[in-house]
């Protein structure tokens, strides 16, 4: 049975990934997603790995590979992309369209049914987050709306795999093999596509530290958690929440008021979670796959 206490920490991952942008255009050196991504992904997943000390074996080490690489490698590199690239709202608007593409993915994949609620959901959710940050001199830079784009469907892909393959390991386990493939995999990109950093400021080695411990390691630890107690179709709207958190927190640290618009996108936002929730939670839904067994074998 799915708690409420479930959902909430499953959407607090998102709430988090709010402050991302915020981060990114404040805090970090200008024009590296590569090495932004990289720095994100590997010394966070080294990390975690130190502290579990289990390497994936057998089938899960190629796996781990490609769901590092839909997780971490090309998600976070397309999303500081788009970062970089487009005012935060055109951003926002087009990452909304990830329930959507879980939703078909996980009928694909996982053989999920499509629920007609689930997509009015998605859809609402969509149009809500364009109200919320979608302003009217919205730069449309067609590279960064296709890093955009795939970023979304990397990311939808990636959570729909997640509850595909669910490993015999705890999630600080899970997320540490995904962190440190995915930062393996963007490393030599990194150094290969990009310029050396310039000398870091305080504020530099703080926007990565954040983004590595608080928005990468702690929050996908709650994120693949959620994904394997919710499923995919339930657990994806709640990165709508994203946007809002963004919002709020522009807001707060940059002075950004919303308006009677943004309080209206908000609002329709928080509506599609709540009707997507309700609608993967109906009584046919497929149950969600639980959580592996501590007292099996640890590896295959």
């Amino acid at each position: 049975m799915i708690r409420p206490l479930d959902i909430l920490l499953t959407a607090l991952a998102p709430c988090i990934w709010g402050s991302t942008y915020l981060v990114t255009t404040q805090m970090l050196p200008e024009g590296y997603p590569l090495t932004a991504a990289t720095l994100r992904a590997l010394p966070a997943g080294l990390l975690l790995l130190a502290l579990t000390r289990t390497l994936p074996r057998g089938g899960w080490i190629w796996r781990s590979v490609v769901l590092g690489m839909f997780n971490f490698s090309i998600f976070w590199w397309l999303l500081f992309v788009a970062a970089y690239r487009l005012p935060g709202g055109v951003a926002a608007t087009v990452g909304a369209v990830q329930p959507l593409i879980v939703l078909f993915l996980a009928r694909l994949l996982l053989n999920q049914a499509v629920r007609p609620a689930a997509v009015i959901a998605g859809l609402g959710g969509l149009v809500g987050v364009a109200l919320l940050v979608l302003g009217p001199r919205a730069a449309m830079d067609i590279p960064g709306i296709a890093a955009a784009l795939g970023g979304a469907v990397s990311m939808a892909f990636g959570t729909v795999l997640t509850r595909r393959w669910q490993p015999p390991v705890s999630a600080l386990t899970f997320t540490a093999w995904q962190l440190v493939a995915g930062g393996m995999l963007l490393l030599p990109a990194a150094l290969l596509l990009e310029p050396p950093l310039p000398a870091l400021t305080p504020a530099h080695v703080a926007g990565f530290a954040y983004l590595g411990l608080i928005g990468g390691a702690v929050t996908y630890v709650l994120w693949f958690r959620g994904i394997a107690l919710l499923g995919p179709s339930r657990a994806a709207p709640l990165g709508l929440l994203s946007p809002v958190a963004a919002v709020l927190l522009g807001w707060a640290f940059l002075t950004q008021a919303p308006g009677a618009i943004q309080a209206l996108g908000m609002a329709m936002v928080i509506l599609s979670v709540w009707v997507g929730q309700r609608a993967q939670a109906a009584p046919t839904a497929p149950d969600a796959i639980p959580l592996p067994d501590r007292s099996a074998p640890r590896h295959p």
